[in-house]
């Protein structure tokens, strides 16, 4: 059956359909619905190595013989990696992209393998986020320690240089990582001839103990413990309190805060460290996301706007409260009186 699509040969009373769907809302709504593609297509590729292979030229063929994989399906993935842009092919032949081979592979100095790993963990966390939403509690089926403290350092090691330009450090002689961590904050402290003391739990310290060994620099000294039952010490010029807040509750916040006075040394300085979100707590796009990420992983995190932060240096009695932006974080400072 043929149809006549001449106009003159279209009746006047033919009813005819008018596309009113909003083309552009669409294709936003597509965008998200298939996010997810690149995002399982990077940790699949990551949990297999894959770009450890492609430092120097390789066939699909001699990239699934190494990793034990199948050959067809190896060569979609590595087609896949190419359309993403992290890895280039020239006829049989695949490479990893520069940066692929700068962030991707394995021992590089800004490899993100471990904070890739730590995300395909919250790909499984965030999947219950049905029920979360429905019940108010965390959804935590996967948790690799060491990927998700190792994974703070591939992005610490990103920022640090940024977040201590703008650090008053004149006076500083003693020091303390509330939170540490891997020690990447500290061994930068340490490095620049202050005594610092890192405090997290155990579990933490032990493998930040090989980051800072590795590191090769001393006057990092281990403080085991929760802030919300052990104490930090005292006798600090300067308390760094990186990444910390997030995880946890208004009140536990605010009793972090005015534990660390405590812990301070007069006009001893606190540097909070924390993603920038705006007032509303909407924007930026990624710190709304990360609230749902706190959302998924503890009881009572979300991200902090400074607004709230400030407050809570205010009411602990601190002065010359000050924030400056970084680029996708903010930093906030007060002195105790």
């Amino acid at each position: 059956m043929t149809m006549d699509t001449d106009p003159a040969t279209v009746r006047s009373d033919t009813p005819v359909t008018v596309r009113s769907e909003p083309i552009n809302t669409l294709g936003l709504i597509r965008d998200y619905m298939g996010a997810y593609r690149k995002s399982r297509i990077l940790f699949t590729a990551n949990n297999l190595r894959v770009f450890d292979q492609l430092t120097e030229p390789a066939t699909a063929r001699e990239v699934a013989q190494r990793l034990g994989t199948d050959e067809r399906a190896t060569t979609i993935l590595l087609d896949a990696l190419v359309s993403m842009e992290l890895v280039t092919k020239q006829e049989t032949l695949y490479i990893n992209s520069p940066l692929a081979n700068q962030c991707l592979v394995s021992g590089s100095p800004l490899s993100q393998v471990d904070i890739i790993s730590h995300n395909d963990n919250l790909w499984s966390n965030w999947s219950g986020l049905d029920d979360v939403v429905r019940t108010g509690k965390p959804h935590r089926v996967a948790h690799d320690q060491s990927a998700f403290i190792m994974g703070m350092h591939n992005l610490a090691s990103l920022k640090v240089e940024e977040l201590f330009d703008v650090l008053d450090l004149s006076g500083v002689s003693s020091a303390i990582d509330i939170g540490g961590g891997p020690g990447t904050y500290a061994i930068e402290m340490a490095r620049r001839g202050i005594a610092v003391t890192l405090f997290d739990r155990q579990e933490t310290i032990d493998i930040a103990a090989e980051v800072i060994k590795g590191a090769g620099v001393e006057g990092v000294r281990f403080l085991p413990g929760d802030f919300t039952t052990h104490s930090i010490g005292s006798g600090y010029d300067l308390a760094i309190i990186s990444q910390v807040l997030h995880s946890n509750s208004i009140q536990e916040c605010r009793d972090l805060i005015r534990c660390t006075k405590e812990a301070l040394n007069p006009n001893g300085r606190v540097v909070i460290h924390e993603f920038y979100i705006e007032d509303n707590m909407t924007r930026p796009f990624n710190s709304a996301m990360f609230s749902i990420n706190m959302l998924v992983a503890t009881d009572a995190g979300r991200c902090y706007t400074v607004t709230e932060m400030q407050g809570w240096l205010r009411e602990a009695g601190f002065e010359d409260i000050t924030a400056r932006p970084l680029t996708e974080t903010v930093v906030v400072t007060g002195r105790r009186r």
